[in-house]
């Protein structure tokens, strides 16, 4: 039986999605949310969000590469926003498996180039490990990986019981708390509170976020990233100077292993540059992209 945690009171289903923008696809695993825009003849890019921000986390990207006339794909991660929470492990290789799994259903047959954050980026590296025909190039975002993610006091939830009861008591103000910690800039958290507390009032979410502790989804892919270099594949990586949750100084291992990438250091902010500054980082992506 589901543990009963306190503030999911909603089920994902066609009458709670009703109200959601994008578009829905039942992919072997369960329903994924995505939005593809963008004209059919334009260079595909996939976005990738990290831990618990769903797909609006690449809002001034998508809407800026559409612009530029890429065909643009976004989607919630199993277990995040207006995607399901499949009673399964939420390890890496089931996001893998759900990237794999939506580009056949939308019938994506050209090489796509992928962007990564955070959780996103040992995710598409993993994907272009194993399927290197499918990926074009690959932009990492202050991406996880390179080092176990330090949980600190959050490793209490690794523990059997414990976990479920503090997390149960881990409510929206405990997860906004979370997610400021991605801003440099404390006045970007308002505007994200509106769109990213819904996702927690669904059954299944803080079940999928602590799975996601549990497992390996926030470990080392040290040996991932190596495999990515040694194809050799065109890469960038952008870093927030000031990132508290994925340290900056992280990038210099990661370059290690990427000997080939492009490396661009964003000064001023902190986890989610892209956010913070679009029009730095657009321009940065458009002249890789192009």
């Amino acid at each position: 039986m589901p543990f009963p945690f306190l503030g999911e009171e909603q089920q994902l289903n066609e009458t709670t999605r009703a109200s959601a923008d994008g578009s829905f696809v039942r992919l072997p695993d369960g329903v994924t949310h995505y939005e593809l825009v963008g004209p059919p003849s334009g260079s595909p890019v996939v976005l990738i969000h990290g831990f618990s921000v769903p797909y609006f986390i690449f809002d001034p990207t998508f809407d800026f590469l559409t612009a530029s006339g890429f065909r643009v794909l976004r989607y919630d991660l199993f277990g995040r926003g207006w995607s399901d929470r499949p009673q399964l492990p939420y390890k890496i290789d089931l996001f893998v498996r759900q990237l794999r799994d939506l580009l056949d259903a939308l019938n994506f047959t050209s090489p796509v180039a992928l962007v990564g954050l955070s959780m996103g980026g040992p995710i598409s590296a993993r994907f272009t490990v194993l399927h290197p025909e499918r990926v074009s190039r690959n932009v990492l975002i202050d991406p996880s990986g390179t080092h176990p993610v330090r949980l600190g006091g959050l490793r209490l939830l690794t523990l059997p019981l414990v976990g479920e009861l503090l997390l149960g008591l881990f409510g929206r103000e405990g997860f906004v708390k979370m997610v400021a910690s991605d801003f440099f800039d404390p006045a970007w958290v308002d505007h994200f509170q509106a769109q990213y507390l819904p996702q927690i009032r669904f059954k299944g979410f803080r079940r999928a976020i602590l799975s996601t502790i549990r497992g390996d989804a926030l470990g080392d892919f040290s040996d991932t990233y190596h495999s990515l270099g040694a194809l050799g594949k065109s890469t960038l990586l952008i870093w927030g100077r000031q990132d508290k949750t994925v340290l900056f100084t992280q990038s210099a291992d990661l370059m290690k292993l990427l000997p080939y990438a492009r490396f661009h250091p964003i000064e001023g902010v902190g986890h989610i540059p892209h956010y913070e500054r679009p029009t730095e980082v657009n321009r940065i992506l458009l002249e890789f992209l192009s």
